[in-house]
């Protein structure tokens, strides 16, 4: 049965028709696609003179929705600023919250059987299965997958079922209390990010021109649910496709397996971005957010005044966004989770007092020494240091020495040991994942002998001297220029910290790490010194390890990085005590 003659069939099963032209208005078929259907339906035993049969109602019974899986574990990066204070779930539109209407406009068609995919402030849904009696489901590894991940974990719900994204708004009820046939919702509206069109068979297909606008809901039911088991069940097995849309199950060749099933653009909206909630309603109470008033007041802006608000990247530390206001491009920081932990904004503010001048960096536009928003001008055509270039790193190295020699000075330190006893501490109790860690600890803490022996002149120390903070541009003649930009961590150190810095980041092997501290000492580097900064990589790497473990118990995974960091604590002890 095509979709032209499952649309037929459902409306004879719901309502009476007087004639093969009302039911063409009604389905919105052409009357000779309608007739047509008519007569297969009437030839197989669904219909008997426009009413439906038996065989039809056994037929709606075994396809009829039976649960709903709405996935609302991820971040909503693009959702800067607001995505740091609330998941993209809980965004409301005209008082309501997105969740909180998909679930009533499920109810509305008997549908109660409701799973909740969460992972990102997870804790926020738990109201709801009280409220509307949904049931939780935990993606624990939201934060370094894609949603294939969290359809995985709710693959046994899946029979006759309606998949929801969580951040789509529908002005109409997008859901049935029948269904003939697995859909896939797309919207008439065409955008040059999709990859899928709907062609004339009402098939999903893919293009490599512009396509349909995908929404995302769906409804699968009989063989495509036991298709996309099958599919996502062997995708999960496969890092390959950690980065994966569940919607990748739903492709053979290469075309869905569902049907399209297409939307007015005017009802169904998916919210991906902050501009795209404030035209859909522009008195939403999410768009109440500090860091927007905090632009409007540096700038006396209005809120329409701030456009082409995007995501720059996920930092480690921050997460920072573009935004033009009045025309002109700015970079916004917000600080990340647990950051409030881990760096002191007033002393960061500080460094950038003593630096102003200095020409090392652009002076903040902005900067709030209590919340640590920060408010910088964007530069046009930058590029961060390649750590494989010589060329760069030559370049950074005569950077990171002019800065070393000022022997600028601040009121505050960054003690390696006390914070990486302070990284730990932040652990809640629940101690190390490698099994070593007390040994390795140990070991390193044997290497402050010889850096109290060996330590040069203390001064203002960048700390986080890593390849992507040395940013290439252009000035207005033309002519590149250098900056080192992230000052958070800066403070009174042995600068050679900052070469140990840019090794463990650039995840060196120790020829590299030879390598680069011959470029920063022009090849006249001590012995003592070389084996001092490799005491440093060894400490620098299990402060880092410990940081790590911290974000990981905030949900924040840096995969590799971590690792690493934990191995040159090891091998460079090692190394380190083999030349002393």
């Amino acid at each position: 049965m095509n979709k032209q003659e499952s649309d037929v069939l459902l409306a004879i099963a719901q309502r009476s028709f007087e004639n093969q032209r009302e039911l063409a208005a009604y389905t919105g078929h052409a009357l000779g696609v309608v007739n047509k259907a008519l007569n297969s339906l009437e030839k197989n035993g669904y219909i008997d003179e426009m009413k439906a049969t038996a065989k039809t109602k056994k037929l709606m019974d075994e396809r009829q929705p039976q649960n709903a899986i709405i996935l609302a574990a991820g971040f909503g990066m693009r959702m800067v600023p607001i995505n740091h204070e609330t998941p993209k779930a809980f965004l409301e539109v005209n008082g309501e919250k997105l969740i909180e209407r998909q679930i009533c406009q499920l109810h509305a068609m008997g549908i109660h059987e409701i799973y909740i995919v969460v992972g990102f402030m997870k804790e926020k849904f738990e109201y709801l299965m009280d409220k509307y009696n949904v049931e939780l489901i935990v993606n624990s590894e939201y934060a370094t997958k894609n949603n294939i991940h969290s359809l995985y974990r709710a693959l046994n719900h899946l029979h006759n079922t309606y998949i929801v994204p969580c951040d789509v708004w529908c002005d109409r009820n997008p859901f049935s209390r029948h269904e003939l046939y697995s859909w896939y919702m797309v919207s008439d509206l065409i955008d040059d990010d999709s990859d899928v069109r709907v062609n004339r068979k009402n098939e999903l297909v893919l293009t490599n021109k512009a396509g349909n606008a995908m929404v995302g809901i769906s409804y699968l039911t009989g063989s495509d649910c036991e298709w996309v088991k099958e599919r996502i069940s062997s995708f999960c097995k496969d890092n390959r496709h950690d980065n994966d849309f569940w919607e990748t199950s739903l492709y053979k060749d290469d075309r869905m397996i569902v049907t399209a099933k297409v939307a007015h653009a005017s009802d169904v909206t998916e919210i991906n971005t902050y501009e795209q909630l404030r035209d859909l309603d522009d008195q939403s109470n999410q768009l109440n957010s500090k860091a927007i008033h905090t632009i409007e007041n540096v700038f006396n802006a209005r809120p329409n005044d701030i456009t082409d608000i995007t995501i720059l990247k996920k930092g480690m530390t921050n997460r920072s966004f573009l935004f033009r206001c009045k025309g002109v491009k700015y970079i916004m920081r917000i600080p990340g989770e647990g950051t409030d932990q881990l760096i002191n904004r007033r002393e960061e503010a500080d460094v950038y007092r003593v630096i102003s001048g200095f020409h090392f960096c652009d002076d903040p536009i902005y900067i709030n020494p209590e919340n640590g928003y920060k408010i910088t001008k964007f530069l046009d055509g930058v590029r961060e240091c390649d750590p494989h270039n010589d060329d760069d790193l030559k370049k950074c190295m005569e950077l990171l020495r002019r800065f070393h020699d000022e022997k600028l000075i601040v009121n505050h330190s960054f003690d390696l040991f006390e914070n990486m006893e302070f990284y730990e501490s932040l652990w809640n109790s629940s101690g190390s994942m490698y099994q070593d860690y007390e040994q390795t600890k140990k070991n390193v803490l044997q290497l402050r002998g010889y850096i109290d022996q060996h330590k040069g002149e203390y001064c203002l120390t960048h700390i986080d001297a890593v390849p992507d903070n040395f940013l290439f541009y252009q000035d207005a003649s033309g002519a590149e220029q250098l900056q080192l930009t992230d000052w958070e961590y800066a403070g009174m150190q042995d600068p050679h910290v900052d070469i140990a810095m840019f090794c463990i980041y650039s995840l060196y092997d120790r020829k590299q790490v030879d390598h680069l501290i011959d470029i920063y000492f022009d090849h006249n580097c001590s012995e003592e010194v070389r084996t001092k900064i490799y005491c440093y990589i060894a400490i620098c790497g299990l402060l880092w390890s410990n940081w790590c473990e911290y974000k990981a118990h905030l949900g924040v995974e840096f995969g590799e990085y971590s690792l690493r960091q934990y191995r040159y604590a090891k091998d460079y002890y090692r190394y380190a005590v083999e030349r002393m």
